[in-house]
């Protein structure tokens, strides 16, 4: 089984119940949470945190009623509390020199193709530079049509976003059970999974019958999507103080083995893609290609097809012989202005400064 200290990106995610009590914040959990992501971020290991908590702390605030809220109050409570969420996080990690950011995305953020490769980027020069992203639904605009509606789902995306290879929810309870282990005494704990079958499925019960939010219906749902995607996921206790170092050291979970690697799984999901353009290039763009080098539009000759950012374009080499697949960070249009031009001319010819890249890396087949 996976071990937290060996992944190289870890998506870590927290529910409202941990993070918050009818007294306020749970300033000791949260600092020993921010003390295991410093360990973790010792280790080497990208980190990224989906957390729960704004409309929790923002209804505080604002003495709404713990009950129910109409979607108006939802949102002004996480407009709210979405700001003391990050200072809380800012505050608890500044000790450790670790500099964190806020992000907030919708479920429209992931299903547009161009919003989700705006995400990615994002998120991508964040961890390159550092940085702990701080990701939460954004309640203050997200209506019931454009909403994930829980953050185990959130969070899953996000590992599949960023290439996580490790997904972590902490939860009310330490595993995935043959049934509820406060209802059924003799339910037993699962250590591993390596394939979620539809009895798995049929034990995880209705979403909402669980013992947090979304129940272990959202649970099994988020580990469909880690898993297809080459990310380990685990489910274990999160109440504890230092949850990441009990996980470490041994503690009760569930884990759920991937299928690949994160970047197999992504580059086998480009390569199924239907290209919609084609890009050819010169000579020294095919060599720079070959040791692993992003696609710049100098190294471009030709455009063809009317696609948009975000597509699919075959690469060509200088005969016109396809070489490999990619998804283009501009449109047709805007490549053609770009060809064999460099980074420092773009501003000129777009209007915006742009992606020096035109294929990055990650996002190509050879």
């Amino acid at each position: 089984m996976a071990t937290l200290a060996s992944a190289k990106r870890a998506v870590i995610k927290i529910g409202s119940a941990l993070l918050v009590s009818g007294e306020g914040l749970k300033h000791d959990w949260l600092a020993s949470l921010c003390a295991d992501v410093a360990w973790l971020k010792g280790q080497g290991t990208d980190v990224v945190l989906v957390s729960s908590g704004s409309i929790a702390l923002g209804r505080r605030v604002l003495g709404l009623p713990e009950e129910p809220l109409p979607l108006e109050q939802s949102q002004a409570a996480a407009a709210v509390g979405q700001i003391r969420l990050a200072r809380a996080y800012e505050e608890a990690l500044a000790p450790y020199a670790i500099t964190t950011a806020q992000v907030l995305v919708t479920l429209e953020d992931s299903v547009d193709r161009r919003r989700y490769l705006n995400s990615r980027a994002t998120l991508e020069q964040l961890l390159s530079m550092g940085v702990v992203p701080i990701v939460n639904e954004n309640d203050t605009i997200a209506t019931d049509e454009i909403r994930f509606g829980d953050n185990d789902r959130l969070a899953a995306q996000v590992a599949v976003t960023v290439g996580a290879d490790q997904l972590i929810l902490l939860s009310d309870v330490d595993g995935f059970y043959s049934g509820n282990p406060t209802q059924d005494p003799s339910a037993t704990r699962f250590e591993k999974i390596d394939q979620i079958t539809p009895q798995l499925e049929e034990m995880a019960g209705d979403a909402g019958s669980g013992l947090s939010k979304g129940g272990m219906k959202t649970k099994i749902m988020a580990a469909k999507m880690a898993t297809g995607a080459g990310c380990a996921m685990a489910i274990t206790l999160g109440s504890r103080a230092n949850p990441l170092r009990a996980l470490e050291d041994g503690a009760a979970a569930t884990w759920f083995t991937p299928k690949d690697d994160p970047a197999l799984a992504r580059k086998r999901w480009i390569s199924s893609m239907k290209p919609r353009g084609a890009l050819r290039l010169d000579l020294g763009a095919v060599r720079a290609l070959k040791h692993g080098k992003s696609l710049l539009p100098a190294g471009v000759t030709a455009v063809r097809g009317g696609f948009g950012r975000g597509d699919a374009v075959e690469i060509e080499d200088s005969h016109g012989s396809v070489i490999g697949i990619g998804l283009s960070r501009y449109a047709a249009a805007e490549a053609e202005l770009i060809k064999g031009r460099h980074s420092q001319d773009f501003e000129a010819v777009l209007g915006y400064a742009g992606r020096a890249a035109l294929i990055h890396r990650d996002d190509m087949v050879l």
